[in-house]
């Protein structure tokens, strides 16, 4: 998987990604990605493209447990977030719908990087530096490949 960086910092929450009211309105990704991050960076909508990811410091996702903030993610084309440390919660809503959370050391990772995200480590092209990443338990990645769980069960009936 390969993207561009579009850079955050730390501690994101949920009302970050997404405002609460806009769910009130819509749950459909296609409507919610119109609002992403509008209270961070009311221009960073219009500018995401399909295929960014996602880049933030320690605490990303922390907050309210809605999982709207992944639905609103993914509807903006993102597969990936890069954080130096997740919520708990988010990052199981996240693998939940087939989002990929990558736990790596995003310090030295600038806005506009071309990244690619392979085999537990990512490469930042811009700048060549190589990053280990946090293992993702193989049923977290058999998941997230399925599309979610639910896709998953859908294709393996349980665990």
């Amino acid at each position: 998987m390969t993207g561009r960086a579009r850079v955050f910092g730390d501690d994101i929450n949920t009302d970050y990604i997404i405002t609460s009211r806009r769910k009130r309105e819509s749950l459909d990704p296609a409507v919610l990605r119109a609002y992403l991050f509008e209270e961070v960076d009311p221009r960073f909508a219009a500018t995401v493209e399909a295929g960014d990811v996602i880049v933030a410091g320690k605490n990303f996702g922390c907050g309210s447990a809605m999982e709207v903030a992944v639905t609103a993610v993914l509807g903006a084309g993102i597969r990936a977030i890069l954080a130096r440390g997740f919520s708990r919660t988010y990052y199981r809503n996240a693998v939940n719908n087939g989002l990929l959370p990558v736990e790596c050391d995003t310090g030295g990772i600038r806005e506009g990087d071309r990244l690619l995200i392979a085999d537990a480590e990512v490469r930042n092209l811009t700048t060549g530096v190589t990053l280990n990443t946090a293992p993702l338990p193989e049923i977290m990645q058999q998941i997230i490949a399925a599309g979610g769980l639910v896709p998953y069960f859908r294709r393996h009936g349980d665990f």
